[in-house]
């Protein structure tokens, strides 16, 4: 039987490793969160009542106090724009953006919020973006989003054409559009014109899936990944992202990203 290291803590109770000894009784101790490597949230769903992210004020607070405790301090808002699903403009968002933050003042929640957008590239898109519509994140960053049946057949031409405008191009979760998981060429193709791979925590969990799992870990060993994001949309991944930033996995793994993440820089 291993030797275990034991103190005695303020309430006179014997502590061994991560277990409290209370009245003979066994409790685990709660373990400190892990902080992420970085204090810039990307892409999150946390603007309440414009997506099928947060519904509320309420939740929308209850997920800012978890990217808090996760180390965050600075959020940037990035709602869905979708054609036919969610059609929102810089007035709906404006809106909700501004009660959210009198909210979060409110609540005393420390936290710098920032507004912005997913955009899925569709032809409400290309109205907004003919428009002058787009809300870009600090930089003239834009986070767009590719369908998820199969890429958009001008990619590489409204990527360049964004470019040239000024715009700094951030393809969202690449890791999880699966038509790109045989032909892996065609990320570094996209890499090299000068796209952006903002990849999600939750990828790594598998939380969607085995191949986007995969694609995840292959960003990340090919140096491939350029902004994290947590895309949560409820209290409940949240919780799972905090799960797994707690892991082995994710110390190991975190080293490595330190080297490629720019989420800080964003700003």
């Amino acid at each position: 039987m291993r030797d275990c290291k034991k103190r005695t803590n303020f309430a006179g109770c014997f502590i061994v490793d991560n277990y409290t000894i209370m009245f003979g009784k066994l409790f685990k101790s709660k373990k400190e969160q892990v902080k992420l490597f970085y204090n810039t949230d990307v892409h999150c769903h946390i603007l309440p009542g414009v997506d099928h992210g947060s519904q509320s004020i309420e939740q929308s607070l209850e997920m800012l106090k978890a990217e808090a405790e996760m180390g965050i301090s600075r959020v940037i808002l990035t709602s869905h724009v979708t054609a036919v699903t969610f059609e929102n403009t810089r007035e709906t968002l404006m809106d909700a953006f501004m009660k959210l933050k009198d909210a979060v003042t409110d609540a005393g929640i420390d936290m710098e919020l920032y507004l912005s957008a997913e955009y899925r590239m569709d032809e409400y898109f290309d109205k907004e973006y003919a428009a002058d519509h787009l809300i870009p994140m600090p930089g003239n960053h834009i986070l767009l989003e590719n369908s998820f049946q199969q890429e958009l057949m001008n990619l590489d031409e409204l990527l360049f054409d964004m470019q040239v405008k000024g715009y700094k191009t951030i393809l969202a979760h690449p890791e999880r559009y699966n038509y790109y998981s045989r032909r892996r060429k065609r990320y570094e193709q996209l890499h090299n014109a000068g796209a952006r791979f903002q990849v999600n925590i939750l990828s790594f969990t598998g939380y969607f899936g085995e191949e986007a799992r995969d694609s995840a870990l292959w960003f990340a060993e090919n140096g491939m990944i350029d902004y994290l994001g947590s895309d949560m949309h409820n209290v409940k991944q949240a919780h799972i992202i905090m799960d797994y930033i707690n892991s082995k996995e994710w110390r190991k793994l975190s080293r490595d990203l330190e080297q490629t993440v720019k989420n800080d820089m964003i700003l």
